[in-house]
């Protein structure tokens, strides 16, 4: 049963608010509070447990018994994709970071392509270009490019795009949804990074989790937690309430509003080099997505017209 359209209209304006927040709070604790960013990321994956289990207790989704084996690869690259975006993030401005994640797309065609002998359209592959080649024009004049933010930023792209690959493939072979899948995953993951933090990052004292936090920042690193899992939330249940074609046109209306913010609120210098990288990325996406709903739409008539 679908949502009413006040509850609709509720549920995107949530996927909207938490979205935006998310990208603006995570880089205010990494710009003006240097909270550790493997520690934030932990606090999001503890917070996106715990609220799935509240999830699972008031029967919002039934869990499906997994082994912990067949979930491996995929709670490493969830952790992996999660810290090197989050590194991007610290690293770059909003702009390069919100550009770098639209190269996810190219990625995941070329992986599939190669790995797993997908093939795509003529016109998909051109969609590519103007994707690339903007966010190449939008980096290569960014005043404020890093090495290391770029590095940062091709990582987290290369092991987003095999978590999503995975994803589908694993959702497909266990015969689960997302949710029953993250139900898993995200303990999994904090146990790993859990591990992990203290190599990398002071646990103790100054700048470590545990440190000598103000009550404020304590306050925002929590609702930065909670909005990660709202933000994983309202988005399956938009997917469950609307169709392919409502939620990718809201996608491209939150990434435009990211990248406005950004600059308005950080204050980045935007060049005229800059806005046309944007404008050729958000090209590229929006016929990207035009030609994929148009093809999944070919395909359900198909399967209608059968006898």
């Amino acid at each position: 049963m679908l949502a009413r359209p006040g509850w609709l209209a509720a549920g995107l304006l949530v996927n909207l608010a938490a979205s935006i927040c998310i990208v603006f709070l995570n880089k205010w604790l990494y710009v003006r509070l240097g909270f550790p960013n493997l520690s934030l990321t932990l606090v999001h994956f503890a917070a996106t447990w715990l609220g799935l289990a509240l999830c699972q207790a008031l029967r919002v989704f039934a869990p499906k018994s997994l082994r912990p084996r067949q979930l491996l690869p995929l709670a490493l690259s969830f952790c992996g994709f999660v810290v090197f975006t989050n590194l991007s993030l610290q690293s770059n401005t909003i702009g390069t970071y919100q550009l770098a994640k639209a190269m996810t797309t190219p990625a995941i065609v070329a992986i599939q392509s190669l790995f797993y002998g997908k093939s795509f359209p003529l016109r998909i592959k051109l969609t590519l270009i103007p994707i690339t080649v903007g966010v190449f024009l939008n980096s290569y004049y960014d005043v404020k490019f890093n090495f290391f933010g770029m590095v940062f930023a091709t990582l987290g792209v290369l092991v987003t795009s095999l978590y999503q690959v995975w994803v589908g493939a694993k959702q497909h072979e266990l015969q689960v949804n997302s949710m029953q899948l993250l139900y898993y995953q995200a303990p999994m993951s904090s146990a790993m990074l859990l591990c992990i933090v203290p190599f990398f990052e002071p646990v103790f004292g100054e700048g470590g989790i545990f440190g000598p936090w103000t009550p404020s920042a304590v306050l925002m690193v929590l609702l930065s937690g909670i909005i990660a899992f709202m933000v994983n939330l309202s988005i399956y249940w938009i997917i469950g309430n609307t169709s392919a074609v409502t939620y990718n046109m809201f996608g491209h209306f939150k990434f435009c509003i990211t990248l406005l913010g950004g600059y308005l609120l950080f204050k980045d210098p935007l060049s005229l080099n800059q806005v046309l990288g944007i404008l050729c990325t958000l090209l590229g996406i929006l016929a990207y997505t035009h030609f994929k709903l148009s093809e999944q739409e070919g395909s359900k008539s198909k399967l209608v017209q059968r006898p």
